[in-house]
């Protein structure tokens, strides 16, 4: 409906203002009046007195055409023609620039030419979106300012050209007129051209990825936007803004600058309408001025012209009348359209919210799956490890026993493929997180060396160690991973090597004032890995090479490697050749401050081990379990009571007391977190250990709601139980005090 009025509007205006003459402006004028009324329409358009800018540029039209002053029409068509850009008419403003376009090529004002091209250029680039059309406006626009060393226009229009290059996103051909009008501001530059110069400048840093420096520009042309009258510059600065917060990942910021943006446009519109209505008023009066001419004609020929319009007028009707029911017709077909593509889209969004839970209900069942079989395979597994240490413990002459090493190996190797399955399902579930501690690299990697060199004799290898001595002494970081990481490489590059050598290599990269990064290199003469299986390596439960050799492992130390340095924010390179040996290489970064590491130091537990003896009450179902904790308890010198479920070791203590409570979790009848919760309602503040096959980070959680003071995981060392009982007791013992 609105393009056929437009087609109407315009039609019946270039009729009147080519043949009509106003009715008041017979009197011939200067060419100096002429050019006052053209600068009052000018003055007028730019504080949107569209109605009163209309009537001043059509009376100067009129009398340049009297005048016959090519120049001074030229000027006044270029004021219509803004007039009609700023109503958003832009096919009139196009038809009404060249017009003024082809008046000012009549003469040899290169400041005319240069002004009209330069509006072309903008009302092609940004209105009509004909980018190429509108850059050879510019372009013709800057050759006749330069041709008159117009340094001011050489800045508008260079400053348009900025513009409309980063407005179709080639920042490469706009920079150089960016770097120009940023030099030439302060010179040539004018209040109205700082909010877009502010902008374009935004735009570019926002391009290069420097947010600091395109925020702080978008920021200052908003400012200037607000503190002045340049409203559509200022909008487009909050639009280009909020694109910059969305791609910081700002999101509330980019949401609050699109709404100012729409409020800003929405303020816009509403003047436009506004000078729309003016301009209804201003097609009123050229029909009433074309009455009041057409009396002075013959009655013939005014019936003859008035036939003429009004055969058109019709023929427009019958053409606009159809735009309208056309464009009702494209209307209800697109909102027929819609509407079936929203009941698609509620469908398909139901399906996906079934299927997102239903994954995620088969992630949790899979979390449970493995927690639960890990716990089964750890407590018989805890059985054979502590049955075995009694052996050697009770029958020194076994401990050169290949016999029991082999059983006490096999166990202990099973545990740690139970611990590797552990390990890659927390990576997966994000529940691991790094902690930061201070260690000194050189023991870190020497106990290493020690732990694997039994894999290391058995293969017939070697491991050399270098360090970088201009590493520092102590580093901050999470040192339990690092191990984790270095034990998978070493250990699977002596799995893979024979009478060979594995290297350990870490190299100081760099040092910056609190923070070292650190470069790792473990290298084998080895096998090598084959070019089309190294991409594969690092796949959950992958292996290489089996059909050869049996090598041992579950195909998860590469994958718990890689996705343990993704933690680090760190990646691994491999280089490998079939047959001649492997090397990968990764660099962490760890912090470095001596201050903080002397404090971590200081704040470690001392071992506060005594020869103290202990009652203690254990409550254990697992008949293999309490044989084993009673032996570890009776070596040092203290007492147990035993038990196998939760009632009867209430029973027990509302008869007497211990020092110490060891209760396991996962027991029939009664569980341990609902045992501690009654011993502790029963006002009974005896520390509990948790002892448990399950994962600590699993049971944390309940187990402190529950009561308990510590955990500790099966299988355990006899060292590690008694200095945390030690450690309870002697804590309780000072919070008595207090």
């Amino acid at each position: 409906m609105y393009n056929g009025i437009q087609i109407i509007f315009l039609i019946l205006f270039s009729l009147n203002i080519l043949s009509s003459q106003p009715a008041t402006t017979n009197a011939m004028l200067s060419d100096k009046e002429i050019l006052e009324l053209i600068k009052q329409g000018s003055s007028s358009l730019h504080e949107s007195k569209f109605e009163k800018s209309f009537e001043t540029s059509r009376k100067a039209l009129h009398h340049s055409y009297v005048s016959k002053d090519n120049y001074l029409i030229a000027r006044s068509y270029n004021n219509i023609a803004a007039n009609y850009q700023g109503l958003a008419e832009y096919d009139k403003a196009v038809f009404y620039f060249v017009k003024g376009l082809l008046y000012a090529n009549r003469t040899n004002n290169d400041t005319i030419k240069s002004w009209l091209n330069n509006n072309l250029g903008n009302l092609y680039s940004f209105d009509k979106n004909q980018f190429s059309t509108g850059l050879k406006y510019y372009k013709k626009a800057l050759w006749h300012s330069e041709k008159t060393n117009d340094s001011a226009q050489i800045y508008v229009t260079k400053l348009n050209l900025a513009w409309a290059y980063f407005y179709i996103g080639n920042f490469k051909e706009g920079e150089p007129y960016l770097k120009f009008i940023n030099v030439q501001h302060k010179k040539y530059g004018k209040e109205k051209t700082a909010v877009a110069l502010n902008m374009l400048n935004g735009m570019f840093y926002s391009h290069k990825n420097e947010y600091n420096k395109a925020s702080s520009y978008f920021l200052k042309a908003i400012a200037l936007g607000n503190q002045g009258n340049e409203k559509q510059d200022l909008s487009q600065a909050y639009s280009e803004y909020a694109k910059l917060l969305f791609k910081t990942g700002d999101f509330k910021k980019a949401y609050e600058n699109m709404a100012t943006f729409n409020k800003v446009n929405n303020e816009l519109t509403d003047s436009k309408k506004l000078r729309k209505a003016n301009l209804v008023g201003i097609n009123l009066e050229l029909d009433e001025y074309k009455r009041k001419v057409n009396t002075i004609e013959s009655e013939k020929e005014l019936q003859y012209q008035s036939l003429k319009k009004s055969r058109i007028i019709v023929v427009l009707f019958i053409i606009a009348l159809s735009v309208l029911l056309l464009l009702f017709y494209t209307l209800y077909k697109s909102y027929s359209f819609k509407q079936k593509k929203n009941k698609e889209l509620i469908i398909a969004n139901k399906e996906l919210s079934v299927a997102k839970e239903n994954a995620e209900v088969a992630s949790q069942q899979k979390s449970q799956f493995v927690s639960t079989i890990s716990h089964e395979l750890r407590t018989p597994l805890y059985g054979v490890v502590g049955i075995t240490n009694m052996l050697l413990d009770e029958h020194k002459e076994l401990a050169n026993s290949p016999h029991l090493s082999s059983l006490k190996f096999s166990a202990r190797y099973l545990l740690s493929l139970v611990n590797d399955v552990l390990q890659i399902n927390k990576i997966e579930e994000n529940r691991i997180v790094l902690e930061n501690m201070t260690f000194n690299i050189s023991d870190e990697i020497n106990m290493i060396k020690n732990s694997l060199s039994f894999i290391a004799k058995n293969h017939d290898n070697k491991i050399n160690v270098y360090i970088d001595p201009a590493i520092p002494e102590y580093l901050i970081g999470d040192k339990l991973r690092l191990s984790q990481i270095l034990i998978n490489l070493v250990s699977n590059a002596l799995k893979f090597t024979k009478n060979g050598e594995v290297k350990i290599k870490v190299d100081l990269v760099k040092m910056a004032e609190k923070e070292c990064s650190v470069e790792f290199n473990i290298e084998d003469n080895g096998i090598g890995i084959a070019k089309e299986d190294q991409d594969k390596i690092f796949d959950t439960f992958v292996q290489i090479g089996r059909k050869e050799i049996d090598y041992q492992g579950t195909g998860l130390g590469l994958a718990i490697v890689k996705r343990l340095l993704d933690l680090f924010n760190s990646s691994i390179n491999l280089e490998s050749e079939a047959g001649k040996g492997t090397k990968f290489t990764f660099v962490i970064k760890f912090e470095h401050d001596s201050a903080k590491s002397v404090e971590m130091i200081n704040n470690i537990e001392v071992d506060l081990g005594t020869n103290q003896i202990f009652k203690i009450l254990v409550v254990e179902d697992n008949k293999i379990n309490q044989v084993i904790i009673r032996k570890i308890i009776e070596k040092q010198n203290s007492n147990c009571i035993i038990v196998s479920d939760g009632f009867t070791a209430l029973e027990i203590l509302d008869k007497d007391k211990f020092d110490v409570i060891l209760m396991d979790i996962n027991m029939p009848i009664i569980n341990g977190f609902e045992t501690t919760r009654r011993i502790r309602e029963r006002g009974i503040y005896t520390p509990v250990i948790a002892l448990t096959a399950f994962n600590k980070e699993e049971v944390t959680e309940e187990a402190i709601s529950s009561g308990f003071d510590d955990i500790i995981n099966k299988p355990f060392e006899s060292e590690a139980l008694f200095k945390t009982i030690t450690y309870l007791l002697s804590r309780q013992e000072s919070l008595s005090l207090n």
